[in-house]
C-alpha cells in the first residue's frame, strides 16, 4: 500500500512527462501500479504521434553521438598504429617474405600444377602490395610480368588497362586479352572498381619457395597442428587394408 503522498509525488512527476521507469526507481512503485494510476489520465503524454515525433527528433542526435563515438575510437586506432609501426622492421628481408608468402597464400594459386606465380584481386592496394613486395623480396625481371584484367559490362576497358598499368607500373603491351564476365543488366550485385586484376610471374621455383615459407612458418606457429597432421599421416601410413574399404593399424 503507497501513501497518498507518494501517488501525490509520482502524479507531479508523470505530468511533467517522467517515464515509469524513472518513477519506479525514485519511489519503489511498479510500472503495473503507475499504469493503474495514470494511464488514463496521462495518455497523451506518451501516445504514438506523440513518441513518433519525440523519436524524429532523438534519432538524429543518437546517430550524430554514435558517428561521433565511432570517430574517436578510428582515430585513437590510427594514432596507436601509426606510432607502433615505426618501430616494426618493415625493411627486412625476412618480414618481407612472409608477408609476400602470407599474402601468396591467401590469395594466389597453389595446386600442384600451377606454373609460376598467379595472383589476382580487385582491390588495388593490396595487388600494388603483393608486387611491391614481389619486388623487394627477390631478383624480379618486369617483363616477365604478365597482366590480365577481368571486366563487366559497365567496365571502360581503356580506363581499366590504364589504371593497372600505372598503379603496379607495367605496360600495357604486357597485358593479356581481357576477359568479359557475361552477367545480366537487369540483376542486382556489388560492383567491384577497375574489375578483377591478374598478375602472372614465369618463375615456379619462386612460387615453390613462397609456398615453403608459408609451410615452415606454419610449423614454427601452430606446432600443436603439425603435430597433429604429422600423426594422422603416420596413421594413414601404417594402416593395412584387410578387405575393401576396411582399414586396421599395422
Amino acid at each position: 500500500m503507497y501513501s497518498a503522498d507518494t501517488k501525490k509525488k509520482a502524479e507531479q512527476l508523470r505530468a511533467r512527462g517522467v517515464p515509469y521507469s524513472k518513477l519506479t526507481e525514485k519511489f519503489g512503485v511498479p510500472k503495473s501500479t503507475l499504469s493503474y494510476w495514470f494511464s488514463e489520465k496521462y495518455e497523451h503524454i506518451y501516445n504514438t504521434e506523440a513518441r513518433l515525433k519525440h523519436l524524429a527528433k532523438s534519432r538524429p542526435k543518437a546517430l550524430a553521438a554514435i558517428q561521433e563515438r565511432i570517430r574517436k575510437n578510428n582515430d585513437f586506432i590510427k594514432l596507436k598504429v601509426k606510432r607502433e609501426i615505426k618501430k616494426y622492421p618493415l625493411g627486412n628481408i625476412g618480414l618481407q617474405k612472409s608477408v609476400l608468402a602470407s599474402l601468396y597464400w591467401a590469395e594466389g594459386s597453389k595446386h600442384s600444377k600451377v606454373t609460376g606465380l598467379k595472383f589476382a584481386n580487385s582491390d588495388p592496394k593490396l595487388a600494388q602490395f603483393f608486387i611491391e613486395l614481389l619486388r623487394k623480396s627477390f631478383p624480379i625481371d618486369n617483363k616477365k610480368f604478365r597482366l590480365g584484367i577481368y571486366l563487366h559490362y559497365y567496365h571502360n576497358e581503356r580506363e581499366c588497362k590504364k589504371f593497372w598499368s600505372k598503379t603496379l607500373e607495367i605496360p600495357e603491351s604486357q597485358f593479356w586479352k581481357t576477359y568479359w564476365k557475361k552477367r545480366s543488366k537487369r540483376k542486382k550485385f556489388r560492383k567491384n572498381f577497375m574489375g578483377v586484376c591478374f598478375i602472372y610471374y614465369s618463375d615456379s621455383n619462386i612460387r615453390k619457395e613462397i609456398m615453403e615459407i608459408c609451410d615452415q612458418m606454419h610449423r614454427i606457429l601452430c606446432p600443436r597442428s603439425s603435430a597433429d597432421q604429422s600423426a594422422s599421416l603416420r596413421r594413414k601410413r601404417s594402416a593395412v587394408q584387410i578387405g575393401p574399404g576396411i582399414l586396421v593399424a599395422s
